[in-house]
């Protein structure tokens, strides 16, 4: 017998496989959370899929999301990438990919990006206990503050839905559903 999912999951065997893998597991890298950030970002308005369709692409067209590198995008980079037919070729989302790198830049020359932004939740994921999607939102008042946050410090594209979505990706956040096996999985995950 099949072990149930996240209802958002489905079947097709990209969202399973993020879903059963990625999705939801607390991410310490100070990059990697900044890549999915980005990524989150690039989302708004699109589907998730159609993003995990593309993120090799990405990562290609990001230099591998090293942010030095990402940081020192000229706008003749910003016209590659709006050229760029494997990736979403919106302006205002890369030149924030842009920002969004030289913010982070700074903020690892403080305190991290991975601690300012577990410091949110002191370090711990936070445990929601969910039992139909439906009863997931889309957003909340850590995500309204984390978003405030963040565009005081230079981000941009970073919402409070968007974050709340990025928080439930890299783990800061278990919103898997109690009915779903990875709930108590990734909950032994955390640190």
């Amino acid at each position: 017998m099949e072990s149930s999912r996240c209802d958002w999951c489905g079947s097709l065997p990209i969202y399973v496989n993020y879903h059963d893998q990625e999705w939801g597991v607390p991410e310490y890298d100070s990059r990697a959370l900044w890549e999915k950030l980005v990524l989150d970002g690039f989302q708004a308005g699109l589907s998730w899929l159609t993003i995990l369709k593309k993120r090799d692409a990405f990562r290609a067209a990001f230099e591998g999301f090293d942010p030095e590198k990402v940081a020192a995008f000229t706008e003749a980079d910003v016209q590659r990438l709006l050229g760029d037919a494997g990736i979403i070729r919106h302006r205002g989302k890369i030149e924030a990919a842009i920002t969004g790198a030289q913010a982070w830049l700074a903020m690892e020359e403080g305190e991290g990006f991975d601690t300012f932004m577990w410091k949110y939740v002191d370090g711990t994921p936070l445990v929601n206990r969910f039992e139909a999607q439906a009863d997931v939102p889309p957003s909340s008042d850590l995500s309204a503050r984390i978003s405030k946050d963040l565009k005081k410090a230079g981000f941009k594209f970073c919402g409070p839905t968007i974050v709340y979505a990025w928080m439930e990706a890299t783990g800061l956040i278990n919103d898997h559903l109690v009915t779903c096996h990875r709930h108590e999985e990734v909950k032994k995950l955390a640190r």
